[in-house]
């Protein structure tokens, strides 16, 4: 299965889903995908991850990020970005019906999903500015989130991250109605970040909550990686 969020690109231009956000510092190894200081690219390899839980486990691979300087060209602006397939082979789960979608909140993939009557798969990146985003930074609250399932593929949202601050940006989630295999498949999404003039930091999230008497929350985190 793949997920909705995916671009393609043609003749240099990243056509898609822009979202703003910003993030913090971490390196990892990369390469130059095009020479030049004003307009090179940096593609940024990220390692794949497991994690098991109750009645799940979570994969994630083909993970990688490719970095450019902002349009905005303001100092405070990067742009990145990003792709990977987050997989979740779930083993137990009540069969649900679908409910109103809550959209994030406090937790990263947070979707109240024992009121949203389904299982769900969600999957996004952490986001800070001048901060390490370790497991510390990421168990506080977070601040304003945004999705871009909820943007649509023609829209876009725009998070103004200063000094300190942290986001979750939800990349696009999937109701898990029975046992079964389900992925979440993107490539080339976009995050434009403004706001932050130091370094930025972002950190893959992905998030399984089993819905049932014995509720659970199985989350896989990425490595953390520098963007800019």
């Amino acid at each position: 299965m793949r997920g909705s969020m995916s671009e393609n690109r043609t003749n240099g231009l990243r056509l898609g889903v822009r979202v703003a956000g910003v993030g913090g510092a971490a390196a990892v190894a990369i390469g130059l995908l095009s020479t030049g200081a004003a307009n090179a690219d940096t593609f940024v390899p990220l390692p794949d991850g497991q994690k098991m839980g109750p009645g799940v486990t979570i994969t994630r691979n083909g993970e990688h990020a490719i970095i450019s300087p902002s349009m905005a060209a303001n100092g405070a602006g990067r742009v990145v970005w990003v792709s990977g397939n987050a997989v979740a082979e779930v083993t137990e789960t009540p069969e649900g019906t679908a409910g109103p979608n809550n959209g994030p909140t406090n937790d990263p993939g947070t979707n109240n999903s024992s009121t949203h009557g389904t299982s769900e798969l969600t999957t996004g990146y952490i986001i800070g500015c001048q901060v390490s985003i370790s497991d510390s930074a990421i168990s506080a609250n977070l601040g304003a989130t945004a999705s871009l399932t909820e943007a649509g593929v023609s829209g876009g949202i725009g998070l103004d991250i200063g000094p300190g601050e942290v986001k979750w940006v939800a990349i696009d989630n999937k109701d898990i109605t029975k046992v079964g295999t389900y992925s979440v498949e993107y490539q080339d999404v976009e995050l434009d970040i403004q706001g932050c003039a130091g370094y930025a930091q972002a950190r893959a999230v992905t998030v399984v909550e089993i819905i049932g008497n014995d509720y659970s929350k199985t989350t896989l985190y990425g490595m953390p990686f520098s963007i800019g």
